[in-house]
């Protein structure tokens, strides 16, 4: 099976420039970093005449010289002829005013529509119910402030209105958000409570995986509490997020030694019954964009998930 990532509009990446690439033309090194099926050199000059492919934080020419040191950013444009539908799927809604809703995904549905994927997604259903949500996401993401992996159950919130989403996004990026998860991972955690603090970047050998690196990364901080330890085996613990990176609990527990059950990608071999990751957005609190009321949810351990732990508990 090929390691070459597909095109998808979530995508973005980040370098720096070293010693020995410095002098190359910019579309040039962008081709060679990315190496992505279906992605065309003319095509990345397109980009970076639309200003998706920054050096130093600003747009600059195809025919950029690099120069060492400099940093760059590609965020994968979305497709101009992008039509997402709205779809009468079910939503479990924990909470929704005029500005905010609030749901309860289930494991195996994907939050956004990405290139190729336009349908069954939690977009696609907050279309059809909420008729209206923010626009600063773009055509793929209305409403979509921050995301929850397709087999990661639990609370995701969403922006009816660009207030809501400008509020939202500055409390994430703040890290005033509350996130705390409850995880189902592999070994016997020794420690009660710790803080797992190691950078996130992607893996160099897999561009489709993350991995803890130095390397093009960004600071990721994850606490942990152990909730219960079952048998020798596996340990239920409650996360709580100090940042939000891409499957940084995934990827900081395998970093740690304790990868979560279930994970097709960063665990073992299939060790429970479950589609995916043994991992639940459990609780989500936030100030209220409008009133500033901190407002703060929980949503149970799904019925898999349970079903998991009490054929566990009584092996």
């Amino acid at each position: 099976m090929s390691n070459v990532p597909s095109l998808n509009t979530e995508d973005q990446f980040e370098w720096v420039v070293s010693q020995q690439q410095a002098g190359e033309r910019l579309d040039k090194f962008v081709n060679e970093q990315l190496d992505i099926d279906g992605v065309s050199r003319t095509q990345i000059q397109d980009w970076i005449k639309q200003g998706a492919v920054q050096v130093n934080g600003k747009a600059v020419k195809p025919n950029y010289k690099l120069n060492e040191s400099d940093q760059l950013l590609v965020v994968v444009p979305e497709p101009e002829d992008a039509s997402i539908e709205p779809e009468p799927i079910p939503l479990d809604i924990v909470y929704e005013d005029s500005d905010v809703i609030v749901i309860n995904k289930p494991r195996g549905m994907v939050v956004h529509p990405a290139a190729g994927h336009s349908s069954g997604t939690v977009v696609n259903a907050l279309m059809y119910h909420c008729k209206d949500l923010s626009g600063i996401n773009g055509m793929l993401r209305p409403g979509i402030v921050h995301r929850i992996d397709k087999d990661t159950s639990g609370l995701l919130m969403a922006a009816k209105n660009d207030l809501a989403h400008i509020s939202l996004a500055e409390q994430l990026k703040d890290h005033s958000v509350t996130r705390k998860y409850i995880a189902l991972v592999h070994g016997n955690m020794p420690h009660d409570q710790g803080t797992v603090d190691a950078p996130i970047g992607r893996d160099p050998h897999d561009r489709k995986l993350f991995t803890v690196t130095d390397q093009n990364s960004k600071r990721a901080v994850t606490h942990f509490l152990v909730k219960e330890r079952i048998g020798d085996d596996f340990t239920l613990l409650e996360l709580q997020l100090e940042t939000g990176r891409t499957h940084q609990i995934r990827v900081h527990m395998k970093y740690i030694g304790y990868p979560l059950a279930g994970d097709p990608v960063y665990g073992r071999n299939k060790t429970v019954a479950l589609n995916g990751q043994a991992l639940h957005a459990a609780v989500i609190g936030f100030r209220h964009p409008r009133s500033g009321q901190y407002l703060e949810f929980e949503a149970p351990i799904p019925d898999d998930m349970e079903q998991v732990l009490q054929a566990l508990r009584q092996r």
